[in-house]
Order: C-alpha cells, then sequence, then structure tokens
C-alpha cells in the first residue's frame, strides 16, 4: 500500500522539480534522504573537533599562520 504525503517548498523548486524527468527525481531524492540520514546517525562533533578539522585542511592547502593573520590585518 501507499500513501501520498506532501512537503512544502519554494515556488523556484517546485518548478525545478516538475520540470525534472522521473528519473532525475528518484535519483536527487535518493541522494537527498542518504546525506540527510548520514547527518542523523553520525555522532555530532564538537565544536573544537570541527574547528581542528577546518585548521588541518586549511594547512594542507597553504594557509600559514602568517597568512593567516595578514588576512586577519586586512579585515580591519
Amino acid at each position: 500500500m501507499e500513501d501520498r504525503i506532501t512537503i512544502s517548498v519554494d515556488s523556484e523548486m517546485a518548478e525545478l522539480y516538475r520540470l525534472a524527468s522521473d528519473a532525475d527525481r528518484r535519483k536527487k531524492l535518493d541522494l537527498l534522504v542518504s546525506l540527510r540520514l548520514q547527518d542523523a546517525t553520525r555522532p555530532a562533533s564538537t565544536l573544537q573537533e570541527i574547528m581542528n578539522e577546518v585548521s588541518c585542511k586549511a594547512q594542507a592547502r597553504g594557509l600559514t599562520r602568517d597568512i593567516l593573520q595578514n588576512i586577519l590585518d586586512e579585515e580591519l
């Protein structure tokens, strides 16, 4: 047995949904649900863990303390 559900989205999203093929809709909805389930089941990260991850990624991309300080100084 199937039940129908309705969700509210803005007009632009509704139009994009209507224009998509059935296969595209299914693929995108599957991906969206999968990502949300991953988020829901993943243990929450602490702020410190998130900051450490961002720091590691920035360093791997070449950001140094001096470069960061220059960026911060320019913003003031």
